[in-house]
Formats: structure tokens, sequence, C-alpha cells
């Protein structure tokens, strides 16, 4: 398949549709990302990334002259071989997933669709099974209200990005995922992907191709089956968290080390290391979502998805596992001084959604501790999101320690393995750390007098 340059319109600029709109860029493709958000588009246009992604704004600089910023998808679309549904689908309050914002920009493209030629609508949000359908459905009926005929394809092509490793994930996937009913779709969505899948483009230095990687799998299946995968992808990584976290809490209590346990489960090739890493649970936009959705879905057949739904009681258990850890040390947290290091779900990015620490400092506070935070790179959105929580912004580590009864490690941010931990001890009225990320060497603080609590170890 020879590399054709096509004109692809991503509607959405979060996560997933910036990453994929400056990637396909980069490959060559002719892109516009379409925003109704004009304060994130200015800055789009300045060159200046909305979202905190390692490489962002340097592959933007690369891909700028295949790369527009729009607000109006009706001026993005003529021509346009691809559009790219990437808008949120947040959950509804039954857990379900909130996919209003798909369907009013399948009705827009509706309202705007004139071509004769063919057009592939994508969804890229991950949607509830059957949205593909449901997308082709609101668009027809938007022509027939407008008396037109047009000729388009509605096609399932899900992402499997991780925030702060995104740019790599697009680039060098283990698979594409493609579900679709006509040939024309598969064959432009081959034509959009063709790059990365024989990997003919020149990697950018600052993320180069993983050594041995391999040329991805193209998985071609039907639209139901492409968005099944999704949920039961994110579902299981799910579900492999909150086992080794279960685990943890009975090596806690056998006397046994939950990171040489995982050491020793993971090498079998048939579980793998990857998210067997005990600690707080899991956050972000993902897992949490997805595996309520799909634990809707399956009551809406009337079946029970009981793995699913324990994997997010254990999650959520997880959470306040710290808080009990500070008061079997403290005994009294009312009145304790309590440092936070790390507010993002994970490190790398700047994204509060379903992050522990939300739940654990609201625990915290309702208990009468007073509670310090510091985060290399989320704060300013954790004062924006959580501007009425009273915790205390610290500009550094040092600062945040003075006088602190305990410190939890949330988030396992690199700056903080070149934290100095003497320093830091002779600032602490009493030397608790709860590493909640098994993070740091504890041998290193037990050593200077630390009370060190990890997750899962003895």
């Amino acid at each position: 398949m020879v590399n054709k340059q096509l004109k692809v319109v991503i509607v959405g600029t979060g996560y997933v549709g910036l990453t994929t709109g400056v990637c396909l860029a980069y490959l060559g493709h002719r892109v516009t990302c379409v925003d109704v958000n004009e304060k994130i588009i200015s800055e789009l246009n300045k060159g200046k990334p909305t979202i905190h992604e390692p490489g962002m704004e340097e592959l933007m600089m690369l891909a700028r002259n295949n790369l527009v910023f729009s607000f109006s998808l009706k001026e993005a679309m003529p021509e346009a071989d691809i559009v790219v549904i990437a808008v949120g689908t947040p959950s509804k309050n039954n857990g379900d997933a909130d996919i209003s914002a798909v369907e009013r920009v399948a009705e827009e493209i509706g309202a705007i669709l004139n071509s004769d030629s063919p057009l592939v609508i994508v969804n890229k949000s991950t949607v509830p099974i059957g949205s593909a359908r449901r997308v082709e459905t609101v668009v027809k009926a938007k022509l027939e209200r407008r008396n037109v005929e047009c000729n388009f394809f509605v096609a399932s092509n899900p992402e499997f990005l991780r925030e702060g490793a995104a740019i790599r994930d697009t680039l060098y996937p283990d698979r594409i995922v493609v579900g679709f009913e006509s040939a024309q779709a598969f064959n432009i969505l081959g034509q959009l992907y063709n790059p990365i899948l024989k990997q003919t483009f020149e990697p950018p230095a600052f993320i180069p191709r993983p050594a041995e990687y391999k040329c991805p799998s193209f998985i071609a299946t039907n639209p139901t089956s492409a968005e099944l995968i999704k949920y039961a992808a994110n579902s299981f990584l799910a579900m492999k968290i909150s086992f080794i976290n279960e685990f943890a809490g009975l090596a806690e209590r056998v006397g046994a080390d939950i990171k040489e346990v995982a050491q020793g489960i993971g090498l079998d090739k048939r579980i793998g290391l990857d998210y067997l890493q005990a600690g707080l649970g899991w956050g972000g936009s993902c897992f949490g979502k997805d595996t309520r959705a799909i634990s809707y879905t399956a009551s809406q057949y009337g079946y029970k998805m009981e793995l699913v739904q324990s994997s997010i009681d254990v999650n959520y258990r997880q959470r306040m596992v710290a808080v009990e850890k500070l008061q079997r040390a403290l005994k009294v947290l009312r009145g304790s001084i309590i440092g936070i290091l790390g507010l993002s779900f994970k490190p790398n990015t700047d994204d509060l959604r379903d992050a522990p620490s939300v739940d654990i400092i609201n625990k915290l506070i309702e208990l009468g501790a007073r509670v310090r935070v510091f985060d290399p790179v989320a704060m300013p959105n954790f004062q924006r999101q959580y501007k009425n929580m009273a915790v205390e912004y610290c500009e550094d580590v040092i600062t945040l320690s003075i006088d602190c009864d305990a410190l939890v490690l949330v988030t396992e941010w690199h700056d903080f393995a070149k934290i100095d931990w003497g320093l830091i001890s002779r600032n602490m009225r009493q030397k608790i750390i709860v590493d909640g990320r098994n993070f740091v060497k504890n041998e290193e603080l037990e050593k200077i007098g630390f009370n060190y609590l990890g997750m899962g170890r003895f």
C-alpha cells in the first residue's frame, strides 16, 4: 500500500484528539483539529499544547505545515476524507457513558455533509457498544430532514493510549483495531495508518522507535467487536492492578513483600510484569469510567460482570489504605500536619480525573488533619478544579515538609527520586512516610529514622 496524504478532521482536542491529530500530521496527512473552545484553539494556534504530554510541543512544531486548528467544523469538513470524533464521554450517575457530545458532533456532520466523495466517520472516543450504529442513525436522520443523499461510512477505531506516553503509543502501537462494515472504510483507514503499520516514517529524535519494535497488527473486525475490545482491554488492566493490590493487603498480614511476589508471578510470560505494581490503585479518565460503563451495559442485558465490579470495589477501597496506615501510626489525625507528594493520577501528566489524591485529601480533611500538597506539574489544575478545598499549596517538597507529622507519596514523579530525605527528616516533627507507590528505597529511609510504610510490604 502506497502512502497517501489524506485530509483528516479531528473533532475534540483532549488527550486523544490532540495526540491523534498531531501524530497524523507528523506522518504527512493534512489535519484540522476542531474544538468549540476558542481559548483552546487560540493557544494551539500559538504552538502551545493545552495538555501536558511529553514531546507534544516539539511534535507540533515538526508537524506544523500539515496542521490547522479551528473552532469551525463547517469550515474544516469540505473535501475531508475522514472525520474523527474524539470528544469526551464522561460517566453518568448510573455508570453509563454519556455520548451526548458524540451525538452532537454526528448531528453537525449530518447538517454539513454535501460531498459526493465517500466520507469515513470514525468513533475514536470510548463509546458504548452500538455507538457506531447510533452515529450512523443520527447522521442519516439529519440528512433525511435536509432531503440530501450522501455517501458516508461509520467505523470504530478505539485508542489504547497511556497518558504520559500517548505519542509513543500512537506512533509505535501494539495493534490498531478497526471495526467497519464497508470495504471502502477499511481501505481508507488502511491508507491513514499505513505509515504506522509499515513504520515507513522517520521517528522523531525525542521519541525514538523502541529497540526491536515490530510492526503492529492490524485488527479488522465489525464495529461491535471493536467497541468491546476497548472495554475488555481496559477492564482487564484494571483487574490486574486490583488483583495485585488485593494480594498486597494479604502480604502485609502474613509478612511477605508484594514487590517480590509481583516479580515472582510477573516473570511468567502468561502473566507479565506490566500493571503489577501495588499501590493506591488506578485513576484517570479511562479505567474507572470504562469499568463502570461495561458493568452498566452488561446489566442492561441481565448479565453481571462480577470480576469487573470487584476490581472497582478493590480499587476505591485501596485509596483509604493510606489513611488507615496514617491512623495506625499517628493514632489521632486531628491536628496533625500531613504532606501530600503528588496530585495527578500518574506521573507525566497534569490530569486529575479520578485521581486517588482527591479522595485521600478529602478523607484527611474530614478527620481533622491539616493538609499540605505539592506536585511539580498538576498544582495549577488542582487549584482551578478544587479551589474550595482547604489545603496549603507548597512551592517544593522542602517547604511542605516543615513540621509535618507524616508524608504520603501519591504520585511517583521522577523528581521525587531526587529528594534529599536527610534534609526532609530534619524538617519533620515526626518521621513517618506512607509510600503509596512503593517508589522510594525503604532501606535508605529507615536508616535515617523514618517509619516507612509501603503498600504490601512488611
